[in-house]
């Protein structure tokens, strides 16, 4: 099995809480990640609890990730999972077996300070390698583009 991992991680400087009621609402990724273009089938109630699915398309509007919740402790960790077929049709079919965990981190260095980390793992079996394609949408620079993003739109929301 190929594993590919990518983190970044920023400072900022609102509070944990803030940051992390924001970037857990998949209805908030079409705003921030450059890699997702729709999400779907959120539940209705706010904040995400352990066992709760939903669906993101990515760039090319074809590809559907399900998601899972595996840990939500606000606001220190929130870890989510897509397992089987990455990037089914809507009917579930196709897509590339593996898995795709991610981890939403926040700590706090210092006073006024909440270090936002995010980690991404693929994993892909050798004989069903995913498209270059997808790792483009996994590459650093799209993650540090997120996190740039994030403090973009927190930024409207203080000014709101």
């Amino acid at each position: 099995m190929g594993i590919v991992t990518t983190t970044s991680e920023t400072a900022f400087t609102q509070s944990p809480e803030e940051i992390y009621d924001f970037v857990t609402n998949p209805v908030n990724w079409t705003k921030t990640y450059p890699g997702s273009a729709h999400v779907g089938k959120v539940p209705e109630k706010l904040p995400l609890e352990i066992g709760d699915t939903w669906t993101e398309t990515g760039p090319d509007g074809n590809r559907i990730f399900t998601w899972h919740l595996a840990i939500a402790m606000r606001p220190k960790l929130w870890m989510f999972n897509s397992v089987g077929n990455l990037g089914h049709d809507s009917e579930g079919n196709g897509g590339m077996p593996g898995r795709i965990t991610v981890q939403y981190k926040f700590t706090q260095p210092g006073e006024g300070i909440t270090l936002f980390s995010r980690t991404m793992t693929v994993e892909a079996f050798r004989d069903s390698p995913l498209p270059d394609g997808f790792f483009r949408t996994v590459n650093p620079a799209n993650i540090d583009a997120y996190h740039a993003a994030v403090a973009r739109e927190l930024a409207k929301e203080r000014t709101a």
